[in-house]
């Protein structure tokens, strides 16, 4: 593992018993088309890790980064009378980390986590490791489990 993992997320591995081959991008993967172009891997092998707030609670939405999020889809899958994006104070509050580092697991609280489907598409997926410039492989099935995550089908439908 890399020096550079936010110490948070080293924390979290240590709790999993995970050992994770954490890479770092001095030009910064920050946004998912960032991370694929410095990692050379599709669009769709980055995973989001996206804060929302239903109903005022935050709530983590697992998804593919050629994708958007359909948050009327995430309303209904969890019930909520309203849910929008959360502004960057939440986010930070409730992970730990900064918007463009926020890994899927290893949050400084716990929230309800949905996982897009379409993450089951790949072999391998990668992740923010808590930094805007440092990220992990791993497969997506193992991902989805160490989230805590359910899946769903949120994903923003074009065409």
């Amino acid at each position: 593992m890399t020096t550079s993992t936010h110490p948070l997320f080293a924390e979290a591995l240590a709790g999993l018993g995970l050992e994770l081959t954490v890479r770092a991008f001095p030009e910064g993967t920050r946004t998912a088309a960032d991370a694929a172009a410095a990692i050379g891997c599709e669009l769709s092998q980055i995973v989001k890790s996206l804060i929302f707030a239903a109903d005022g609670v935050p709530v983590l939405v697992l998804m593919d980064g050629a994708s958007r999020v359909d948050v009327e889809a995430v309303r209904r899958e969890i019930g909520a009378g309203k849910v929008t994006r959360a502004d960057a104070a939440v986010v930070r509050e409730t992970t730990g980390y900064a918007i463009g580092g926020v890994p899927p697991f290893g949050h400084r609280t716990r929230t309800r986590v949905l996982a897009d489907r379409r993450l089951l598409d790949h072999d391998v997926v990668w992740a923010a490791a808590g930094t805007p410039n440092t990220v992990f492989p791993m497969g997506p099935r193992e991902l989805i489990e160490h989230a805590g995550a359910t899946l769903a089908d949120v994903r923003e439908v074009t065409g």
